[in-house]
């Protein structure tokens, strides 16, 4: 618990601090958002706000990890160092905040609202997407748990859906195919969400809050643990580790959205929402949860669910919307909703969403004592 209060403390000040002076060094070399021409016209006037914001987001997070783990070696030499669950987390992280920079670069030296093109950004996050899923089912730890499993879990491995049912080969494709649906869900969910100051920011931290509480609860209860109780023990590599990066991501993003709030002084851009769908991603795969994540972010699927109605309902209709635009956050800006009205509320939703996973969680726990 002392190794989370330094992360998230670490990280807070490094985002209220970073942010700032990011800010500075942006608006310096002009680095500002281009705002699509077919969004709502409020949207108009932040033409021009400083965007890659994300960036502080990922800094902060590697900046506070790794300085976490040192002051923790430094009061125990014993202690555990960085865990192999922990680097993979950090590499889906970084390795998609990579591109949405790359994205995000194209789009500021071109002038233009529109960064790499649908194919190479697919090709450059597949890339990543898969050596994770390579990766992840690698590095058995003593008890020769691994950070992933081809098993689909809900609150954990559920055992009659395992993918390698056809063989170990078979399994592990299968499983690199189902890894990369959830982080292309998840990167896609927070990109789209990411269309309001503060809104996807808001809610992260909240996603990023639930996997904390979750981490710590299977860490007390893992399974050969003095506190395991009954038969619903956990099989988590690393789950301690795991609520860490949780807790510092929250830190991270809570320093972000005090410059990120509406007003925004500065914009994620595709930087962060790529950064935090994959994080998003890698805790769901890495501890267990990975249906359960429909739950956890909500928010992000009612959103992403609302453009693939419109664009659904558009070809078949050969141009009719069911929304006035999509996002739908953006349908209730143009039915007249301040954008800090709409914030506030899918904030809440986004509460209720996490809660429910959350009951669920628990609630899974309760029935197998």
């Amino acid at each position: 618990m002392i190794a989370l209060l330094i992360g998230a403390g670490v990280a807070l000040l490094v985002a209220l601090i970073g942010t700032p002076l990011f800010i500075r060094f942006l608006v310096a070399k002009s680095y500002g958002q281009f705002i699509r021409d077919d969004g709502p016209t409020s949207h108009h006037t932040k033409r021009g706000t400083p965007t890659m914001g994300g960036t502080v987001v990922v800094a902060a997070v590697l900046i506070s990890y790794f300085v976490t783990h040192l002051i923790m070696w430094m009061m125990n030499p014993r202690s555990p160092g960085p865990s192999a669950s922990g680097l993979l987390l950090l590499f889906l992280m970084v390795g998609m905040g990579f591109v949405g920079f790359l994205d995000d670069y194209i789009k500021i030296s071109n002038k233009r609202s529109l960064g790499l093109n649908a194919r190479a950004k697919l090709i450059l996050q597949a890339a990543v997407g898969i050596i994770f899923a390579v990766l992840v089912l690698q590095f058995p730890n003593e008890d020769g748990l691994r950070p992933a499993s081809t098993q689909i879990s809900l609150v954990r491995d559920i055992p009659w859906l395992d993918l390698a049912f056809g063989g170990t080969v078979l399994g592990a494709i299968l499983f690199v195919v189902w890894s990369n649906l959830i982080i292309t869900a998840a990167t896609n969910g927070v990109n789209l969400t990411d269309g309001l100051d503060g809104l996807a920011a808001g809610a992260s931290i909240m996603v990023f809050g639930a996997y904390t509480i979750m981490g710590i609860w299977q860490n007390n209860q893992a399974c050969g643990s003095p506190r395991e109780a009954g038969s619903g023990c956990y099989q988590v590599r690393d789950p301690m580790d795991l609520a860490l990066l949780a807790a510092i991501l929250s830190a991270a993003l809570v320093g972000f959205l005090w410059w990120n709030t509406s007003p925004a002084k500065i914009f994620m851009g595709d930087t962060g929402s790529l950064a935090i769908g994959g994080a998003v991603a890698a805790f769901a795969i890495l501890s267990r949860t990975e249906l359960l994540l429909a739950f956890i972010g909500g928010l992000f699927v009612l959103i992403t669910l609302s453009v693939i109605i419109q664009v659904g309902f558009f070809k078949l209709t050969g141009g009719k919307r069911v929304f006035k635009m999509a996002p739908l956050q953006h349908h209730f800006e143009l039915k007249g909703w301040a954008e800090v009205t709409v914030v506030v509320r899918f904030w809440i939703l986004a509460g209720l969403f996490v809660a429910a996973g959350l009951g669920i969680f628990y609630a899974e726990w309760v029935v197998l004592l």
